[in-house]
């Protein structure tokens, strides 16, 4: 038995909810993971998932800037807006509308191929979100923020236990707010009501229910579209002004999701448990995108493409059961899992038509309003993904752990004019050796399945699921606590996947493999009793592999950067009890705008300030706070893929108090 205590409110985490590896200690994973702890989403004021996963190496935007959703790539590869983003390590909920993190407790990334529990994912990897629950002290607190474009948000939060012996939980989070985000005719609101249950029935059986409804309706800031290519060149305008939105303030993207996860846990013995977990996701949206194009670089005169979308639907239904126990023995103890997933996934992408206006982009206009003319085209599609899987992780005495895994899929993929079934076995095989107990080396091999991709609406194949494909990964990292509590990681890896790519036909189509190496370095927690910082790097060589493409052999995957890196840090002055300083810088490294490299798209680094101050108002504890984010004003493209630049947001000062009653 392993005891472990954590400070309040530390940088770092003892465990990990995501994959077969829930309620492992970070150590103890035999693969790249990030967790971005409530502290530093709290010390950052976040409040979107980009503003939580740039802390963590790779990651970038991509195809969109970010003013509705993170559309988010991880080492270059997207991560699958349906299948990749998880709550509290299972229901793959959807990430078509900005996720809320005032009702999540943690943030966690793990990096590279997860097929083995989460069946046909990218090996870009996945990202967690686990929720608040109720602790042992009740919880009570009421926050305000704002900007200084007029954003306005309110979130009370509620935590207690109930009952004779405190067997029943709860966590209610309540978030209500007016949108801004600094650009020209830009409004909205969201809202969200969640509420985290558990009931431990008996000594052996429990329950947790997680609900949670969200919603936003917001202006969508329009994409710049990149100009033909000429002479194996594409020719970028400068960076717009930061404030430009090209579209109009009644161009909504308004959308809700309901996210519904009941777990079940029974301990059979003082060794063996089952779990049942069946979950439920639903997204719908309206949608007026649009896009700006075929524009003059001198006179910036172009053309604004509005598409209307109405009435389009998503929904997840996920099922899990799991049997997990362990072995004991002299010299060699077994843990082992065997569980059954189960995960279809339903859509209704329909479409309302377009519309053309004069637009420029140096000297935007106000776009009238305008409504669809004409009835909606459906365009449905279904995937079953099926999988039964076996773990076995294996304690070769106190310095040694072998984990071996495979995992048997069976999956279906159906829409108006394709089809794709396919079974695969796929293994996953890991190493571990701990010289010392918080020092630990491992190497993994691990194979995954992917979807390969859907057509993007721009596309004249548009909504087609390209055929799945094998993607496999090596892995050697060593890993290691040090300091006051620091968990250090250093790890190279290997991903060849497939590969997409645009034909001539502007048709969205397979390309062969992709090769993704580098090396990932990450650090997290308090180096001292005052200091606390989240850092990271990655260094990768990414290279498409298909020598049948000319255009694209041998030329880094589009949107995907050599370097990135970041380090934020915060410093509690002893001189003044209870104020904290912090600061961050945040690069992202030059990245090419298509897979043939005709256009790249520089590098930035944006820097960030803070300070936060703890006191006592009429005897309560309340928190006072000021981040400035892009402290520098910055004007850079966040954002490349799929044919699109997208601008970073302007420098934004977020004010907020919280009184904890």
């Amino acid at each position: 038995m392993t005891v472990s205590a954590e400070r309040s409110g530390s940088y770092k985490t003892n465990s990990v909810q995501v994959g077969t590896f829930r309620d492992v200690a970070p150590l103890d994973v035999p693969q790249t993971s990030n967790v971005v702890t409530r502290e530093v989403l709290d010390a950052q004021a976040a409040t979107t998932l980009f503003g939580a996963l740039r802390n963590t190496a790779g990651v970038t935007r991509s195809q969109l800037s970010g003013s509705t959703y993170d559309n988010v790539a991880i080492r270059g590869i997207l991560v699958e807006n349906r299948g990749n983003y998880r709550l509290n390590g299972s229901l793959p909920i959807i990430n078509l509308i900005d996720i809320p993190l005032e009702n999540k407790e943690r943030v966690e990334v793990l990096k590279g191929a997860s097929s083995l529990y989460y069946g046909f994912v990218p090996p870009s990897g996945i990202v967690n979100l686990v929720t608040k629950r109720a602790t042992k002290e009740p919880v009570t607190s009421f926050a305000l923020s704002a900007n200084q474009y007029g954003a306005a948000t309110a979130h009370a939060d509620i935590g207690r236990r109930f009952g004779e012996q405190e067997q029943f939980g709860a966590r209610i989070n309540l978030v209500t707010g007016r949108e801004d985000i600094g650009i020209d005719r830009y409004s909205g609101d969201r809202q969200l009501a969640s509420a985290a249950l558990d009931w431990k029935a008996t000594r052996d059986l429990s329950f947790k229910l997680d609900l949670e409804h969200y919603r936003k309706d917001v202006s969508e800031q329009a994409a710049i579209a990149l100009l033909p290519a000429s002479g194996g060149r594409i020719a970028l305008p400068q960076v717009p002004d930061a404030k430009r939105n090209l579209a109009g303030e009644w161009q909504k993207y308004d959308a809700e999701a309901t996210n519904v996860l009941l777990r079940t846990d029974y301990r059979l013995s003082d060794t063996w448990s089952v779990l049942f977990e069946a979950g439920h996701a639903k997204t719908e949206r309206d949608r007026n995108f649009s896009q700006f194009q075929n524009y003059s670089l001198v006179t910036g005169a172009g053309t604004l493409r509005t598409f209307f979308n109405r009435g389009q639907e998503w929904e997840n239904t996920n099922y899990r059961t799991e049997l997990f126990g362990m072995i004991p023995g002299s010299w060699m103890t077994h843990e082992l899992t065997l569980g059954f997933t189960r995960n279809d996934r339903d859509a209704n992408s329909r479409s309302n038509g377009s519309f053309d206006v004069a637009q420029n982009l140096y000297s935007p206009v106000d776009i009238a309003p305008r409504s669809p003319s004409v009835a909606p085209v459906l365009a449905p599609s279904s995937i079953k993904d099926r999988g039964w899987y076996v773990q076995d992780r294996v304690s070769l005495g106190e310095r040694w752990q072998l984990t071996a895994g495979v995992r048997s899929s069976q999956y279906e993929s159906t829409t108006a004019t394709t089809r794709y079934e396919t079974d695969d076995v796929n293994p996953a095989l890991a190493l571990m050796f701990k010289p010392m107990s918080n020092v630990s080396v491992y190497a993994s091999y691990i194979e995954g399945v992917e979807e390969s991709g859907q057509a993007p609406a721009n596309r004249a194949n548009a909504g087609e699921l390209l055929a799945p494909a094998v993607a496999k990964q090596k892995e050697v990292g060593v890993k290691a606590e040090v300091a006051q509590g620091v968990l250090v990681q250093a790890a190279y890896f290997d991903i060849k996947r497939p590969s997409t790519a645009i034909d001539s036909a502007n048709r969205f189509v397979l390309n062969g493999l992709a090769q993704y190496k580098g090396f990932e370095l990450a650090a997290s927690g308090e180096l001292t009793k005052q200091l606390s910082l989240i850092g990271s790097a990655l260094f990768l060589d990414a290279e498409q592999l298909n020598q049948a493409n000319a255009a694209t052999y041998g030329r880094t995957p589009e949107n995907t950067p050599r370097r990135t890196a970041s380090l934020f840090a915060e410093y509690r002055l002893p001189q003044v009890p209870g104020l904290a300083l912090s600061g961050g810088l945040f690069y992202v490294g030059e990245r090419p705008v298509d897979n043939a490299n005709q256009a790249s798209i520089g590098g930035y680094t944006t820097v960030s300030l803070g300070a936060r101050y703890i006191t006592r108002i009429a005897g309560k504890r309340t928190t006072l706070q000021a981040v400035l984010d892009n402290a520098t004003d910055k004007s850079y493209w966040s954002t490349a893929g799929n044919g699109f630049l997208g601008v970073g947001g302007p420098r934004t000062l977020k004010v907020a108090a919280k009184v904890d009653f």
